[in-house]
């Protein structure tokens, strides 16, 4: 059942010219509408990888179907959304996509930019590695976005990841991988990466996901978000199904491009021994 959305209350920063609303559950939702300027499916996106980054662990709003009434609509100002070509129209209602705000009705506070020191100590600073899993799995064509929440008391920051709307390459349901898709524009949330074990328990749980988890999630997605098509919903579940075995390539690939984002990966320590010992094992050092 969708949450009902009561209040608009400012228009939030963004191509998808998303609404702040206070749903009738008491919590704020970012509300994304149908007739956004990017693309209609970015609804059925959004819901999709972020249910599938939280049921692979990965720090994620909540998100859900909000419902936006005509009445809500006509009688609220500044809900219109702004089309290509200096048209203006209002927002559709009718079932929308709504993830939680970030720090709810009472917050501490939340950035969008940390610098280095402090993003050091980001608490859950290892999800990045994460949620490049997710944004690899789902072919997110767009740069990783993620904002970090201090709630009242504390002294470090969480990160959230938001924005999968560009994930499945936006409305075009396609897969044109890229090493430098879907990543993070700092290396530092990557320096920490050391080989394949930095991407667990993310990955392990992507590989081996159910198919029943997939189309639980897929069965929730109104039909109006994606054109009624069922059966393009059903091609795109069947991709990721089959790209569960194609993240490691993916990955592997954003490892050795030039931007060179895991400095640690596989690092290792050679000592030199005397010759003695070297001579009796044939060879001229150990790799520890």
């Amino acid at each position: 059942m969708a949450v009902l959305a009561v209040q608009a209350i400012r228009r939030m920063r963004g191509g998808a010219q998303s609404q702040l609303m206070l749903g009738a559950d008491g919590k704020l939702w970012v509300v994304k509408f149908q007739n956004n300027p990017q693309h209609r499916r970015v609804l059925a996106n959004e819901f999709i990888a972020t249910r599938l980054a939280a049921a692979a662990g990965v720090t994620v709003p909540a998100c859900d179907v909000v419902e936006v009434t005509e009445w809500l609509v006509k009688n609220t100002l500044d809900m219109t959304v702004e089309l290509p070509r200096g048209v203006r129209e209002r927002y559709s209602p009718g079932l929308q996509f709504g993830s939680q705000f970030v720090g709810g009705l009472m917050p501490g506070q939340v950035v969008d930019y940390l610098p280095d020191p402090q993003l050091d100590e980001v608490r859950n600073l290892r999800e990045f590695a994460g949620m490049l899993v997710i944004d690899k799995w789902t072919g997110n064509c767009n740069g990783r976005q993620a904002v970090f929440e201090r709630r009242p008391r504390e002294r470090r920051y969480r990160a959230t990841f938001i924005d999968q709307g560009f994930c499945f390459n936006a409305g075009e349901w396609n897969f044109p991988d890229s090493p430098l898709r879907g990543v993070y524009q700092r290396n530092r949330v990557y320096e920490m990466v050391t080989g394949w074990e930095s991407f667990e328990p993310w990955l392990g749980r992507v590989e081996t996901m159910s198919p029943g988890t997939l189309w639980s999630i897929a069965e929730q997605v109104p039909p109006e978000w994606y054109g009624g098509d069922m059966s393009e919903l059903e091609r795109l579940m069947e991709q990721l199904l089959q790209r569960r075995g194609r993240v490691r390539e993916l990955i592997a690939s954003f490892r050795d491009s030039n931007r060179e984002p895991f400095p640690m990966w596989n690092k290792v320590t050679k000592v030199m021994v005397p010759r003695q010992f070297a001579e009796a094992g044939g060879a001229g050092k150990f790799v520890m």
